[in-house]
């Protein structure tokens, strides 16, 4: 046996699946760097695979929570899928199954650190999740999403965030700058102000707020960028 079919033996061993399509898997751990033929040659690699495995960590999750927590509200169903789905939590799990070593890179991105950066390991995380679920069905999927998520599902819900932290966390996780704010215009009396504050990020939309503060503007700022990507905003009371 290959070294490289030693690896991706060890890989299936560790996710508790083997595959009946060896290619599936082959395509799940394949960055675009490592192909040739350019852009046009896209679906020779995980990217497809990412955006399926994405929507079946979601549903599986969804359901595992409904089960679990029978006296949760909708509300915190979603705060805990949303804490459950997101790219940092994939990055934490794709180093549980040592997803770093099998990763198939192209020279240079093997080089500059690739099978250590968090934005590729979630992204081969939910692409491995899609491969699953070709090659197995639902229930292979549920089986390797429940192994890996379990016992994260059913720890203490970390405290809510607001919106500036949410939105840094998500430029963060996707090799973005840190938000931009810049204050708009002030308009009203001293003791009764408003502020305008607009939020930009490279190669997205800016987007705005208002509010008391100049603070409260950033927040609303940030919330609207959030609702602009599609990501869900926590909801902090007053």
């Amino acid at each position: 046996m290959s070294r490289k079919a030693k690896d991706r033996t060890a890989l299936e061993e560790r996710i508790g699946y083997k595959f009946a399509d060896q290619a599936m898997l082959e395509r799940a751990l394949t960055h675009i760097s490592a192909l040739s033929g350019g852009p046009q040659n896209r679906s020779s690699s995980y990217q497809r695979l990412e955006f399926l495995g994405d929507h079946v960590l979601g549903l599986v999750i969804s359901d595992m929570l409904y089960r679990a927590f029978p006296k949760a509200n909708e509300g915190e169903l979603s705060r805990r899928l949303a804490d459950l789905v997101r790219k940092e939590t994939c990055a934490e799990v794709a180093k549980a199954m040592d997803l770093g070593p099998a990763l198939k890179l192209g020279s240079s991105e093997s080089h500059a650190g690739g099978r250590l950066r968090s934005t590729i390991l979630a992204d081969v995380c939910e692409a491995l999740i899609g491969a699953v679920f070709l090659d197995g069905g639902y229930p292979a999927a549920e089986g390797l999403i429940t192994r890996f998520w379990e016992e994260r599902m059913l720890k203490p819900l970390r405290p809510l965030r607001d919106p500036k932290t949410m939105l840094q966390e998500w430029a963060q996780a996707r090799g973005l700058p840190t938000p931009a704010y810049k204050e708009l215009a002030r308009t009203g009396p001293h003791h009764d102000p408003e502020f305008k504050v607009a939020v930009a990020l490279p190669s997205r939309p800016s987007a705005e707020g208002i509010g008391s503060s100049k603070r409260a503007a950033e927040q609303a700022a940030a919330a609207a960028m959030l609702t602009k990507v599609g990501v869900a905003v926590d909801k902090l009371d007053g």
